[in-house]
């Protein structure tokens, strides 16, 4: 059955996902990560950016099938497009249609009362289908301590 973690109150979601794809990368896991089009979109320039001593290798599901089959993190939103992987992260509000063929879901949330909530029917979603569910809060950083 399908593990489901939910990585909850992330001040920058998109920069979380990009840390989370960079340690995956580097244990050898291959991923899939979706969300809506316009989180895909912001996503991939910053996978390329975030920093400027390491690549993550990624591409979109609409490259061509043997770039698709060398490139360890898919983008899609369209699951069924992509071939099998153990580790899906899910960014956007609502849940994947076809994750229950991945090993393990990440499911990631902003501190953005919005995003929260949508995370919250997500949560629910899968309790109420009998899935193993792991809360992870983001730990805040006291500025002022450092």
């Amino acid at each position: 059955m399908t593990a489901v973690e939910f990585h909850v109150n992330q001040p920058d979601k998109l920069h979380y996902v990009c840390r989370l794809l960079r340690k995956a990368y580097r244990a050898g896991a291959n991923m899939v990560v979706t969300a809506e089009q316009s989180l895909l979109d912001a996503l991939d320039p910053l996978l390329w950016q975030f920093s400027a001593t390491e690549f993550v290798p990624h591409c979109s599901f609409q490259s061509p099938a043997l770039t698709l089959a060398a490139t360890p993190i898919v983008l899609t939103t369209e699951l069924d497009k992509c071939g099998f992987s153990q580790v899906l992260i899910n960014f956007g509000q609502s849940v994947a249609s076809g994750f229950e063929r991945f090993e393990r879901v990440i499911e990631v949330a902003s501190i953005l009362d919005s995003d929260l909530q949508a995370a919250r029917v997500r949560w629910k979603y899968y309790q109420e289908r009998g899935y193993p569910l792991k809360r992870h809060e983001a730990v805040a950083i006291d500025s002022k301590a450092a």
